[in-house]
């Protein structure tokens, strides 16, 4: 028997159909009166029906949440909260509006509601992250943990399909490098292995039928569980690369992280067999990587960074950052061998 530590983090979460009709009674449990509701812009629709469901609680709306943080907008969004007297932020959107949520929260201590629109799954994480000078820096602080997570399925149902599997193929991806963790445990892998399983099977219903309510409820239950995962354990490689991509070269997050998934576990399978093999029985492939590709392949998903707008000429700098500063990896990190793994991925080789 291997020994272990598990420690979860402690988020309330309240799940199911209609649950964002709960939202005043969350706040009203948290003590806060004064709500700032985030959102992107192309979501400030959600946004604005969140602050008609909170009527008095709500006394503004940010709508300006982007991709990767930029400092200057948490400083914007913090600053607001602060001009607004807000004592809570309640976070509508994907994986950019929860992140500003956390921006905020770092330096100002607010609470923060998160309501997942994708399956981003960063809800269930105490992992921020800010760029500033075309450079993306991680953390890890409690302080940025959202208090409570609605997953409310009706909100996804107007996801487009396009967001809708690379979202979850992101969550998988948390799950996928959890079962690799130095740091990993029984109970998580049982957590990551059923969050791929679940996401795969219901991105597959979706892909068919978009509107399918209980798909829709199995890809947040599966992202759940992945985010869970990401926000227990260390990443690996595929998180550094994709860090590195989308924050020094504005890749969209979850697209960077569909495209090298396949090759991140290919990078790493001969040094994690028995993560491969749960990952493989969970998608129901004889292995990961390729299960992984042919998943987005048949998706419909990007399967090639060159398809998704990364520069050629930028693959050998994107090669030196994810090589420059040591982080756990099953396999050690060799500068060589990530820019051949990302000269696949611009290319959407399927790993052999």
């Amino acid at each position: 028997m291997k020994p272990f530590v598990h420690q979860a983090l402690a988020s309330r979460v309240v799940f199911g159909a209609d649950s964002l009709l709960q939202l005043g009674q969350e706040i009203d449990a948290l003590g806060a009166t004064r709500a700032l509701v985030l959102s992107t812009p192309e979501q400030a629709d959600a946004a604005r029906r969140v602050a008609e469901l909170l009527g008095e609680r709500a006394v503004g709306i940010f709508s300006k949440a982007v991709m990767h943080v930029p400092i200057e907008t948490a400083h914007e969004a913090r600053d607001e909260a602060r001009r607004l007297g807000a004592d809570c932020a309640v976070a509508i959107g994907g994986g950019s509006t929860t992140g500003l949520g956390k921006a905020i929260a770092l330096t100002s201590g607010l609470p923060i509601i998160a309501i997942p629109t994708t399956y981003a799954g960063s809800e269930m994480t105490s992992i921020y992250g800010l760029t500033e000078a075309g450079v993306k820096k991680t953390g890890r602080d409690p302080r940025v943990l959202p208090r409570t997570v609605i997953y409310d399925p009706e909100l996804s149902l107007t996801l487009p399909i396009e967001l809708t599997v690379t979202s979850g193929l992101n969550a998988i991806a948390h799950a996928a490098e959890g079962l690799y963790a130095f740091d990993g445990n029984p109970i998580l892998s049982l957590m990551a292995e059923e969050g791929i399983r679940a996401l795969a099977a219901a991105l597959l219903v979706l892909a068919a039928a978009p509107t399918d309510i209980e798909a829709r409820g199995d890809a947040l239950y599966g992202a759940w569980l992945c985010g869970a995962v990401l926000g227990a354990l260390s990443m690996g490689l595929h998180h550094k690369l994709c860090h590195t991509l989308g924050g020094s070269f504005n890749q969209s997050h979850a697209e960077v992280h569909t495209v090298v998934l396949p090759h991140a576990l290919a990078y790493n399978a001969a040094h994690a067999p028995e993560a491969m093999r749960r990952i493989a029985r969970a998608l129901g492939t004889e292995r990961a990587a390729a299960g992984i590709f042919d998943l987005a392949q048949r998706l419909g998903a990007p399967i090639a960074l060159k398809d998704i707008g990364m520069p050629a000429d930028g693959l050998d700098r994107a090669a030196d950052l994810a090589a420059q500063t040591p982080y756990p990896n099953p396999r050690p990190i060799e500068r060589a061998a990530i820019r051949a793994l990302l000269q696949r991925a611009f290319d959407g080789e399927r790993p052999g």
